[in-house]
Order: structure tokens, then C-alpha cells, then sequence
């Protein structure tokens, strides 16, 4: 079934509280989105963030974020003037540091006000959940008695001495059960959106980073699925060489995982992991696929990420233990970047769609796979991703003969490429082409949707940051042109 979706993180919603929630206008989101034909909503990471905001840098990989957390809902414990008090005039840009001491002082508020019957709700919940909750929320209490990330806490915290630990959760324990709180409203929000989306027909893809933060609950306690020395320092590093995104590669910093290890158990936490990201989903992309089969390993001694070399990564072994635990996951490949034939061939035999870029087309080849006419049924087509600029953006920034290229091949013949909003008539004719590709599913971010500017971009890769504050206004959706989407994803087929 051919489809087509949108992509925009939840941060980017509308919302009067400074960041995008779970709640209200998450739901009218979906409903706008469903009225036209779109049939997916990608999001990014929706896990607790940490360096630069990013949700690729996340503190851990199984709790979600609270600063998403919708607080219309706690309307039962907070008064109407508490609530009132975490509104902030940001509606363009998120502000991080605002909502992060509003939404934390009210959640601790509601958190003393519950009832026994909520409080064993939450019990329940961390039965369920107690493989990663209880180290989450240990982690996050020390985390904030000694204001330092874990590679810097004593020995006894650092290398997770049981009798310390022990003390810490008995010392702490009402401290743990805020995080229990916070994690359970969460996820009780998440399922709760994710229900009504798919009840209207609009299936929601997620993201998983391939990497873990090194300042994160995951390395602090699973030390051992990853390269790093006797005092726990990585012994090598996660990024990538030189690419399209970036001149000089990437140096990302994330440790390792030690897959010779891993393999020993059947890569239990791995598996465990993506697994447990999944079931957040409908489909989960999985970023940086080619790790998978080779990863770029970079000395801890480098100054460059020019200095890595390609290793082997745990390839069909991994695979197997994923689908042998979930046999009807659907996952898709991110293949960008440099991307050799031993990579294509893994993608191919394990059967995943890869992504096709527009932007990335115009290199001069003809037979440029992001070529629209050279797309592939197993594919997902995208105008643009997150780590690139907006479409209208990207024109701009063209030379003039590329530019030319470009709008021949859209068979654009208007004069005013260069317009926004629903006069943005050269981004729709880029955006109508993707439609008609063979691709089986066809995505694009929100701002180009709106033919936004270069101002709305959402990440510059290699930048640490000012980056994932774009937020949507209600004025946004009044730039779209619903009746060209609306007519022409009929048109092939794609509503």
C-alpha cells in the first residue's frame, strides 16, 4: 500500500507551555494530517534528552521525556493559576531552560498530591517496567545529589557497588518514586496518543539512535556491552568520515558497544533495547543502519574523526536475535551517507526499506539513486530529513545552474521558485515529484509542507548547538496548501 507522512518531533507542536506535548493539540495534529491523506507521522527520539537538547544524546534509552509531558492532564492535583504559571511566549522556539524548571517544579507538585490509587498504578507500572525504571531513577537521583555525570561520581557510585546502591535507593526513596511518577505519566500519555492516532488510520514511525550517550543510565549500568577501559573510559568512538553532512566526518563522542561480548549472550541488552523502542511504534527507523554491518571506530586518542577505520559490526548475528524475539517488527534502514555494496547487499538480504534524500540527487549522475525516476519500491522517500535545511532553504542555497536542473526535473515552469507558504510553488512541485516515485512511502518534514526558510531548519549536524528548537505555530497550518496535497496524493494513489 503506496502512503505517505509527515515528519515533526512532538517538541515542535503547538503548545502554550514553551515545548510541544502529548495532549491536546498533539491529537489535532494527527486529525489535520489525516483529513488531507497522510497516513504517517514521524517523530524523533522520544526519550529523556541530554548534551545540546538532542534526543540522539539521550540520558537513557528507555525513559521517555518528560518536558513532554502534557500537563492539562494533571488538572485533578494542580489548580488552574499553578498551571497557568508554566505558560511561556515562545511559540517559534523552544525554550529549554524555561520548560525544564516549569514542567519539573509542577510534576514534583502533582507528584505529592497523588492518591493511594494512583501510587498503585505506578506500582504496577514498575513491576513491568523494573529492567530499566529502577536504575533510570537511581540514576537520576545521584545524578542530582552530586551535580556530575557518572564517570565523574566516586568509585563506589561510579562502578555500581550493590551496598552503595542499595543505600542510596533506601536513603532515596521517595526521590525515586517522583522518577517512577514521571515515567509512568509518560508512557501513559504516549500509548494513549499513539491509540488515537492509529484509531483515525495514522500509523506513527519512530527513531532509534544506533549509539547510546556516554553520559547516559545505559553505559552506567551495562559497562560491560560496551569498549571502555578498566576505569570505564571509552576505549574508542562513535561518528562517521567525511560525507555529504559534514566536510571533516563526525566525532559523536558515544562509546562502542563491545559486540564479541555481546555475542556471547545473544546480544540480550541490544535486543532488549530495540525491541522495547519498538513497541512504541508502528515502524521504528533505525539511524546509522550501517553500523550495523560496519561501524566507523575512532581512537579515544583522536582529535579527528578522520582518524577512525572501518570495523566489522555484528551484521546477520544481531539480526537474527532481533527478529528471533520479534518475528513482525518492521524497521527501516537509514542508509545515507557513504554507503559501500557489503552495506546494500546486508540491507537487501534482511529485506529492510532504505531512504532516498531529493536533496542529495544533484550531484550530476543520471543515475543518482535519490533521483526520483531511480527510486525503488522497498524504499522511503523523503524531500528532507531533520539533519538537513528546509527545501526552500535548500533552493536558495543552490548555484544557479543546479538550481535550473532542478527546477527542470520538477518540471517547475513558473517564475517565482523562490516563494513561501501556499505560494511556495516550486517546493510543491519538488514535493509532487516524490509523490509519483515508485517509492513505497513518501515523507516530508512539516516545513516543507509550509515551504519554510532556512530559519525553520530543526538540526545543522556537527553543530553542538542552538539546534531541535523549531516549533509550529496554529498560523503554520494555514500555510499549507491541504487542497494540492489533498488532490494530488490521490492522484498516485498514495491516500
Amino acid at each position: 500500500m503506496r502512503k505517505a507522512g509527515v515528519l515533526l518531533p512532538i517538541s515542535a507542536q503547538v503548545s502554550a507551555f514553551g515545548i510541544g506535548d502529548m495532549g491536546a493539540n498533539s491529537k489535532m495534529f494527527v486529525d489535520f494530517i489525516a483529513q488531507i491523506g497522510f497516513r504517517i507521522w514521524q517523530v524523533l527520539p522520544i526519550n529523556v534528552i541530554g548534551a545540546g537538547n538532542s534526543p540522539y544524546s539521550g540520558l537513557s534509552s528507555f525513559a521517555g521525556n518528560p518536558l513532554l509531558i502534557d500537563i492539562m492532564e494533571l488538572k485533578n492535583v494542580l489548580s488552574p493559576e499553578e498551571i497557568r504559571s508554566a505558560e511561556i511566549d515562545s511559540p517559534y522556539r523552544v525554550d529549554y531552560e524555561k520548560v525544564r524548571e516549569n514542567k519539573t517544579r509542577l510534576l514534583n507538585l502533582a507528584y505529592t498530591r497523588i492518591d493511594e490509587e494512583y501510587k498503585k498504578a505506578v506500582f504496577n507500572f514498575v513491576e513491568i517496567n523494573k529492567m530499566w525504571l529502577i536504575d533510570y531513577a537511581t540514576f537520576m537521583v545521584i545524578r542530582k545529589l552530586t551535580g556530575k555525570s557518572w564517570y565523574d561520581w566516586d568509585d563506589e557510585l561510579k562502578f555500581k557497588k550493590p551496598q552503595t546502591i542499595r543505600e542510596i535507593q533506601k536513603k532515596y526513596a521517595n526521590e525515586l518514586g517522583y522518577y517512577y511518577f514521571e515515567q509512568y505519566l509518560f508512557y501513559r500519555q504516549w500509548f494513549s496518543l499513539k491509540t488515537y492516532a492509529n484509531s483515525i488510520g495514522v500509523e506513527i514511525m519512530g527513531d532509534i539512535p544506533i549509539y547510546v550517550s556516554y553520559d547516559s543510565v545505559d553505559v552506567w549500568a551495562n559497562p560491560k556491552e560496551f569498549q571502555l577501559d578498566s576505569d570505564l573510559k571509552p576505549t574508542a568512538l562513535a561518528g562517521v568520515p567525511p560525507d555529504y553532512f559534514a566536510k571533516e566526518g563526525q566525532f559523536w563522542g558515544n562509546p562502542i558497544y563491545n559486540y564479541d561480548k555481546m555475542s556471547h549472550n545473544n546480544f540480550s541488552w541490544l535486543v532488549e533495547r530495540i525491541t522495547r523502542t519498538a513497541e512504541l511504534y508502528d515502524y521504528l527507523r533505525i539511524d546509522h543502519f550501517r553500523g550495523l554491518c560496519e561501524y566507523w571506530s575512532i581512537p579515544n586518542t583522536a582529535t579527528s574523526a578522520k582518524e577512525g577505520e572501518w570495523k566489522n559490526g555484528p551484521g546477520l548475528k544481531l539480526w537474527d536475535a532481533i527478529t528471533k524475539k520479534n518475528p513482525n517488527i518492521q524497521l527501516i534502514a537509514e542508509d545515507l551517507g557513504i554507503i559501500d555494496e557489503k552495506v546494500i547487499e546486508f540491507r537487501e538480504k534482511i529485506g529492510l526499506p532504505g531512504m532516498n534524500v531529493f536533496h542529495f540527487a544533484f550531484d550530476g549522475d543520471i543515475n543518482n539513486t535519490h533521483l526520483t525516476h531511480n527510486h525503488e519500491k522497498n524504499r522511503i522517500a523523503y524531500s528532507a530529513t531533520h539533519d538537513n535545511d528546509t527545501t526552500l532553504g535548500w533552493l536558495y542555497s543552490l548555484d544557479y545552474n543546479t538550481r535550473e536542473k532542478v527546477l527542470e526535473y520538477v518540471n517547475f515552469n513558473g517564475t517565482n521558485w523562490g516563494a513561501g507558504g501556499r505560494g511556495g510553488e516550486g517546493v510543491k512541485a519538488i514535493l509532487r515529484s516524490i509523490i509519483s516515485s515508485v517509492a513505497k512511502v513518501v515523507i516530508f518534514p512539516f516545513q516543507d509542507l509550509c515551504a519554510y526558510g532556512s530559519d525553520t531548519r530543526t538540526n545543522i549536524p556537527g553543530v553542538p548547538v542552538g539546534n531541535w528548537e523549531y516549533r509550529c505555530t496554529l498560523s503554520a497550518f494555514d500555510d499549507i496548501d491541504t487542497h494540492f496535497y489533498y488532490s494530488v496524493l490521490r492522484l498516485y494513489g498514495r491516500a
